[in-house]
């Protein structure tokens, strides 16, 4: 680490778990649907998990710390041109790699919502396909199967980005996925610390030095691990809905006795 570098906190404990359960599950379903035969039953699984990955994000992206925060980190125009100019700083996502999370969240959540109702007609069926029509199923299985290219894309697009970071411009975007923090030169640190300063109005944060961060990125706190909770118990209920345990399994029609 530079002299001239600081460590801040920029990603939380539930934001970095989040990032690697997806990549895991993302990873197991392109697997899975790749092998085929029994392991379209994980395929299904993986998909599900992905539902309640997907919820818990977006909830958090309203109710989690500052650089989960949707409207942190989403910007307009405006501030994606000041950041290919090079007159944008901060410490999160910026904001044309917000464009790149945002879609992602997007995509992802759309194909596994419509793996939900999939058929492959073979033996495979999502867990809420029973509630529409066969020619239904059909349909969205269709769409799923064509977003696949959509989806290949932006995970490769994204990779690309990490490399690029990492080579060209010496910033490992990696680790601090890992550890949850970031090293920041000073005049990062600084306009971080007045743009927190100036969302917060509080004066008395501006009399901080360099090194010292009001950023709302904090995770040792009761507040934090309560909120944590609540995101998570709604997370593992779009699970659960997704999985479609809640719908009465099918009645067997009884068959008849033969006569002799």
């Amino acid at each position: 680490m530079s002299q001239n570098q600081t460590p801040i906190p920029v990603w939380d404990p539930l934001l970095r778990l989040f990032h690697w359960a997806l990549v895991a599950c993302v990873v197991g379903a392109f697997v899975s649907v790749k092998l085929g035969g029994n392991a379209m039953v994980w395929h299904g699984r993986f998909g599900v998990a992905i539902c309640g990955l997907i919820a818990f994000r977006l909830l958090w992206g309203v109710i989690g710390p500052e650089t989960a925060r949707f409207s942190q980190f989403v910007k307009g125009p405006a501030a994606i041109r000041a950041y290919l100019q090079g007159a944008w700083y901060g410490i999160g996502h910026n904001p044309l790699g917000a464009l790149s999370v945002v879609a992602m969240l997007a995509v992802f959540g759309i194909q596994a919502v419509l793996g939900l109702f999939s058929y492959d007609e073979i033996a495979f069926r999502g867990p809420l396909a029973r509630l529409v029509s066969e020619a239904t199923q059909l349909a969205l299985t269709s769409w799923h199967r064509q977003l696949e290219p959509v989806l290949i894309a932006l995970v490769a697009l994204h990779l690309t980005a990490i490399l690029f970071y990492r080579v060209v411009k010496r910033e490992d975007l990696v680790r601090p996925m890992i550890t949850g923090y970031r090293l920041a030169t000073p005049h990062e640190v600084k306009a971080a610390r007045l743009e927190a300063t100036a969302a917060s109005q509080d004066a008395s944060a501006a009399s901080h030095d360099a090194t010292t961060l009001p950023f709302a990125v904090v995770w040792h706190t009761k507040a934090y691990w309560v909120r944590a909770s609540f995101a998570i118990a709604v997370g593992i209920a779009a699970a659960l809905v997704a999985s479609g345990v809640w719908i009465p399994a099918p009645e067997v029609a009884p068959v008849a006795a033969p006569e002799w």
